[in-house]
């Protein structure tokens, strides 16, 4: 069983190569075209070195300081000297920065080729075009579980997982709190950048110019099509890799009571209960690789239903991958951790399905904002903003019902140990099972950004309105996979929270036991440190969101006195007889999104240790659990708003819509005008503020875990 992890990551690395390779050997379409890709790939690179190289001072700054703390001011576990634990969390703090940088910037560059690839495919139907756009994006999903995976087993034996998986768990989190430190700073950089980007080029372009979409005479156009790559690709592939890591290693740690009860019993292979999580991972790659395979697209079929075809496939794979490892493991009472795990995938279909209705055009909140845009731009933005609100109901049932569910189906395992534990480990057991399915899950995220720069090479480059409709279809199925990546990352991040939260208080128990001190086994919030605790963690994520969305409109209005001034300058851009600055526009966002991802970077990595230093281990248990639920709710909001809008308008532009006066409203109209303002507000709730909120509430989780010795 425990060759599966090391088997199952090769496989994920070798069919990230094959699908890469099948995308690279396509048609590359016109001259023009390759002209618009190459300025694409030349502007993504030059962010992403940037931004990485930022990215890396940082890390290695936050290492040092790790590594330095924990050995002047912790207490180590039981087998362990002070330097031993301060030197082996920052290097798997390294380890885990490393992995998820490589895996996004691998998974972004083939992406930013593949969008050529699809454009060039759009001219010869909508089918090669699914195709050669979800396996762009399923290099990033495979290469980021592959090397998530990878990179988590090879530090677990590194520090000793074979001799002492009791202990190892414990030293390993480093790899966790160092993929979302990337992740924050990847997704917050990428996501500021992308949508001043949108906003500039829609508010000057389409709404004061009266210019088509992606139009080359707007000089902001090729900045937002590199802003999809930097923030949708790497910025989301970075979020995901951390999911996957931090959840993996806090089922591990929660895996561990079970392990020393179950060795005190003389059970067999009681190593079982740590490793299950890796071998659930590794047979869910395996799962979505034929998912992905299956899909062959069609010209006549709605993109979306091919799409979920491959997903039902990978869901149904991942159910027999689940009952196999769940019986081979988990003993005798394998079944209820069984049941557990169809919860946690189950979950994932919900989420799916749920955004799916808050985001598409064919439901009714969608055009619920369409009908509202009739009115103006504030009746658009007041719809948008009741939509997002109202979707955190179904949001918290279902992750109330999976939570409840699984505790209580664990809870039913006769475990040597406790009824508790085994209820806790099960809940950690329903979100790899939601995991499971990550990797086509993210293909499908990529998708989105792929096929968005689709349609702009396609109308860059001049060619005809056939393939322009290729690419509309597939950039309206792109914006709600990315949505749906979005509610599938809420979900995830909802189900780890109680795991890693549960895995905090292990911690927590664990350093106390070697401090010969008594551990708090629930959280108080009558005390007053623990209320303080829990106050400011609820305060965080607004907070956090605020910084965010203000950088943004901040990046934005340079964008646009940027466009302004070549229409005001140079009026051939206008008449098509000068070309505009594109690199100009490309080099004032880039430096703006460095320059505006500090500060919400810093207060989020700051916040929780001042409280920790401050009020302690049990005020920091309380902002992490009341900073959890408010950060999910609150990107609940953002993401089911923001993409609301992108699709409301997307809608308008379709001809699909019919108005109050019984005629087809038109791209232009004074009703499309304000379903563009409506999504323009939406594009730093739904790919800036929303999908850094999954990261801070893992970066949360994380960083107590990894800093709970200096709380005691």
């Amino acid at each position: 069983m425990i060759w599966i992890v090391p088997v199952s990551g090769l496989v994920a690395v070798l069919l990230a190569a094959y699908f890469a390779w099948d995308v690279l050997r396509r048609d590359k379409g016109s001259a023009k075209m390759q002209e618009v890709a190459g300025m694409i790939f030349e502007g993504a690179v030059a962010f992403m070195k940037r931004q990485y190289r930022t990215i890396a001072i940082l890390s290695l700054i936050a290492a040092v300081a790790i590594g330095v703390v924990l050995y002047l001011v912790a207490t180590p576990p039981t087998g362990l000297t002070a330097f031993d634990l301060g030197w082996r969390t920052s290097v798997a703090f390294l380890v885990g920065a490393a992995a998820s940088a490589v895996a996004g910037v691998i998974g972004m560059t083939i992406s930013v080729k593949a969008n050529l690839r699809t454009a060039s495919a759009a001219q010869r139907g909508l089918a090669e075009a699914i195709v050669v756009g979800l396996r762009g994006g399923a290099v990033s999903g495979f290469l980021i579980v592959g090397l998530s995976l990878i990179g988590v087993a090879a530090i677990f034996y590194a520090f000793g997982g074979a001799d002492r998986p009791d202990l190892a768990p414990f030293l390993i989190v480093g790899f966790g709190f160092g993929a979302s430190f990337v992740a924050l700073f990847s997704q917050l950089g990428g996501g500021i950048y992308t949508k001043a980007a949108d906003m500039g080029a829609d508010l000057v372009g389409k709404v004061e110019a009266g210019i088509p979409e992606d139009d080359p005479r707007n000089a902001a156009v090729v900045a937002d099509l590199v802003g999809d790559n930097v923030g949708d690709c790497a910025g989301r592939g970075a979020d995901l890799f951390e999911s996957t890591a931090a959840e993996n290693i806090g089922a591990m740690i929660l895996g561990v009571a079970i392990y020393l009860a179950a060795r005190t019993a003389g059970l067999p292979n009681p190593e079982y209960w740590i490793i299950f999580p890796l071998v659930l991972r590794g047979l869910g790659v395996f799962a979505t690789g034929v998912g992905i395979l299956s899909v062959r697209g069609s010209n006549t079929q709605d993109p979306m239903t091919s799409l979920n075809i491959g997903f039902f496939i990978s869901v149904a794979l991942s159910v027999a991958g689940l009952a196999f490892a769940t019986s081979q493991m988990l003993g005798d009472q394998w079944l209820w951790f069984f049941y557990a795990g169809l919860v946690g995938i189950a979950t994932s279909v919900a989420f799916v399905f749920i955004t799916q209705y808050y985001t598409e055009s064919k439901y009714r909140p969608v055009k619920e904002i369409a009908t509202a845009s009739e009115t103006g731009p504030a009746t658009s933005a007041v719809a948008g903003i009741a939509v997002g609100f109202e979707s955190t109901f179904t949001t918290a049932i279902v992750i109330a019902v999976a939570l409840l569910g699984a505790h209580w189906l664990g809870s039913q395992a006769d475990l040597p140990g406790d009824q508790v534990t085994g209820g806790i480990f099960a809940t950690a057991v329903a979100t790899m099972g939601m995991l499971m399915t990550a990797a086509y899950i993210l293909a499908m995220d990529t998708f989105g950004p792929i096929t968005d720069n689709a349609n702009g090479i396609i109308e860059m480059s001049g060619n005809p309105a056939s393939a322009r409709e290729v690419t509309d279809k597939l950039d309206a199925v792109g914006n709600t996979t990315k949505a749906l990546t979005k509610g599938y990352a809420v979900g995830s991040a909802a189900l780890a929270a109680f795991l890693l939260f549960s895995a905090y208080l292990d911690d927590v128990k664990h350093i106390s036991e070697a401090k010969k001190l008594i551990a708090f086994t629930t959280v108080d919030l009558s005390k007053v440190e623990v209320f303080v605790g829990a106050l400011l963690g609820a305060m965080l994520a607004f907070l956090f969101s605020s910084m965010a969305i203000r950088a943004v409109g901040r990046t934005a209005g340079a964008v646009i006195n940027e466009v302004r001034r070549q229409f005001r300058e140079d009026p051939g851009i206008m008449k098509g007889t000068s070309r505009p600055d594109y690199a100009g526009c490309v080099d004032i966002t880039a430096r703006a999104g460095l320059r505006e991802m500090m500060l919400p970077g810093i207060v989020a990595v700051a916040m929780p240790i001042a409280v920790g230093v401050l009020l302690r281990a049990e005020a920091v248990a309380g902002f992490l659990m009341v900073g959890t639920i408010s950060g999910l709710l609150l990107a609940t909001v953002l993401n089911n708003s923001g993409g609301a809008w992108d699709n409301a308008k997307k809608y308008i532009e379709s001809g699909a819509m019919i108005g109050s006066d019984k005629k087809v409203v038109k791209k232009g109209s004074a009703t499309h005008a304000a379903a563009v303002v409506g999504d323009t507000i939406g594009d730093p709730f739904k790919d800036t503020a929303g999908p850094s909120l999954h990261v801070l509430v893992k970066l949360l989780s994380t960083i107590t875990l990894v800093l709970a010795p200096i709380f005691i």
